[in-house]
């Protein structure tokens, strides 16, 4: 499928509703008419289609070229369209939801035979979240749909994080952009199994494992988040994600990282190294990106798809990065960063 014309509506100033309602309004419309559609959320934007229309979700995995079994988040604009699309909402759900949304926490739920299978790659239930950007918001309330959206870009290359972002990669592949400026959380949404008797985390994100427990106590962990040996107990977990075109490198002592450079210089290729602004002076490479400060880890996941954009920009062809502590917020940066090296860890 291709179009020729990607329509690119600016909206990044929202303050100015009467200005741009016009065109949230002509991108809900394409929604409703089945089609695909770029739009901001608070942590990536996202790639959107109806979610109760299985012909119109089928677009998505086209235009990213996004594996069949990887199933889709549904975005609503409020709890009451949980009715669309759930059997039932357990307590433990419930809570997370009033604590949480709208915001970067997504719940899978039983779901009712009214989404599209292609969302769910066949399972029984369905994730779901309300977004905290005011025009995903309006965008899902004049489209009037629970709506499917992954990530906007092509599958296995970093999330984007800016509308031009989402124009490199699917240009003439969708029918229009809604650019809303840059996200602020950076980082997808964390992934909770409320389905299951022990909620399970799938994937870490915006809101932590702390401020989980906190309001409903103890939860699982997917063992694959802890180990590379183990098998995802979500289909979708199981992908290299997020990398760039170059070889990318995690490297725990950030000491060897000089030495590594050397090494591929030696080798002629182009290098890159992924720090932070207080080691941004440490390394001698061809490309050298901070992706933000490790006093502050927000930093880090509001740059680093950002970053791992910027060494394909400047045609880095290996890319060692520092890691993170496996706590809070760091858990998701790791997550992402382990994702995009696909194993190679030094």
């Amino acid at each position: 499928m291709s179009y020729k014309q990607t329509f690119f509506w600016s909206v990044d100033n929202f303050l100015n509703k009467d200005q741009h309602s016009e065109c949230i309004r002509e991108a809900a419309m394409w929604i409703t008419k089945g089609e695909v559609v770029a739009f901001p959320t608070e942590t990536v934007y996202g790639l959107g289609a109806n979610a109760l229309d299985e012909t119109a979700v089928k677009k998505i995995f086209e235009a990213k070229g996004r594996p069949s079994d990887n199933p889709l988040i549904v975005h609503i604009a409020s709890v009451s369209q949980l009715d669309q699309l759930v059997t039932a909402i357990p307590s433990v759900a419930k809570q997370l939801m009033d604590q949480f949304w709208p915001g970067p926490l997504t719940i899978i739920l039983n779901k009712k035979e009214s989404v599209a299978k292609s969302v769910t790659a066949g399972l029984d239930t369905v994730a779901i979240r309300i977004p905290d950007h005011p025009i995903a918001i309006e965008l899902l309330k004049l489209a009037d749909v629970p709506v499917a959206a992954p990530s906007a870009n092509l599958s296995g290359k970093p999330s984007p994080t800016s509308g031009k972002h989402v124009y490199h990669d699917l240009k003439g592949r969708i029918v229009g952009i809604l650019d809303g400026g840059q996200t602020g959380v950076g980082l997808e949404s964390t992934v909770l199994d409320c389905s299951k008797e022990i909620p399970v985390l799938y994937r870490p994100g915006g809101v932590t494992i702390e401020e989980i427990e906190a309001v409903i106590g103890k939860i699982k962990v997917d063992p694959s988040l802890k180990s590379k040996d183990e098998v995802p107990l979500s289909p979708g977990m199981k992908y290299t994600h997020y990398a760039p075109d170059g070889t990318f490198v995690l490297v725990r002592d950030q000491k060897q990282i000089p030495v590594l450079l050397a090494k591929a210089k030696a080798e002629g290729k182009r290098t890159g190294v992924l720090t932070t602004k207080e080691n941004v002076d440490t390394y001698e490479a061809d490309v050298i990106v901070s992706c933000g400060s490790r006093a502050d880890l927000a930093s880090v996941a509001n740059q680093l798809y950002e970053s791992l954009r910027t060494f394909d920009e400047k045609k880095a062809e290996i890319i060692f990065s520092e890691t993170f502590p496996y706590e809070n917020l760091g858990i998701a940066i790791m997550n992402r960063l382990e994702k995009a090296a696909g194993g190679s860890i030094f």
